[in-house]
């Protein structure tokens, strides 16, 4: 969904073998913005260990802890509210599964709807407008990492 962050990922080869602190730890920035989103403490801690393994201060075992974060993502009980706001947190949910798989777009796009979703519900995702300052957030983001040697401290922030 965000036309600009595909072509950046493209741009610097994210999807290549060689690439995959990179797409951890821009996996992991995505997710740490929706962090406050988050319900349930078992998601946190995935997210927790998933920092932990990107700044290098805890290795992970990164296919168990992928594995955990989608088993509770998927088993995430939804949303009871009727203006969508509460799909908030599967949103960031699924963005910590897909963080933590290294699927770092998918991360970005589910922190997006996290982000759009609990600012204004389902009206709010239907204006692409709404995206805006998440996507430019990411697209930067994603330059800046891209750009720099990832030592850890430097991809956790």
């Amino acid at each position: 969904m965000n036309v600009a962050l595909e072509r950046l990922a493209a741009e610097v080869d994210l999807g290549h073998p060689s690439r995959d602190a990179l797409r951890l730890a821009f996996g992991y920035a995505c997710a740490a913005r929706v962090e406050h989103l988050l319900e349930d403490p078992l998601v946190i801690a995935c997210l927790n260990r998933l920092r932990e393994h990107v700044t290098g201060t805890v290795p992970a075992d990164l296919a168990v802890l992928a594995e955990e974060a989608a088993q509770l993502a998927n088993h995430h009980q939804g949303s009871k509210s009727i203006d969508g706001c509460g799909h908030a947190a599967v949103s960031a949910t699924y963005a910590v599964a897909n963080a933590t798989a290294g699927k770092a777009l998918e991360a970005a796009s589910y922190a997006a709807y996290a982000i759009v979703y609990a600012q204004g519900g389902y009206a709010a995702v239907a204006e692409r407008v709404s995206f805006a300052p998440e996507f430019t957030w990411q697209c930067e983001r994603l330059s800046s990492l891209a750009s720099m040697p990832l030592t850890p401290r430097e991809a956790a922030t």
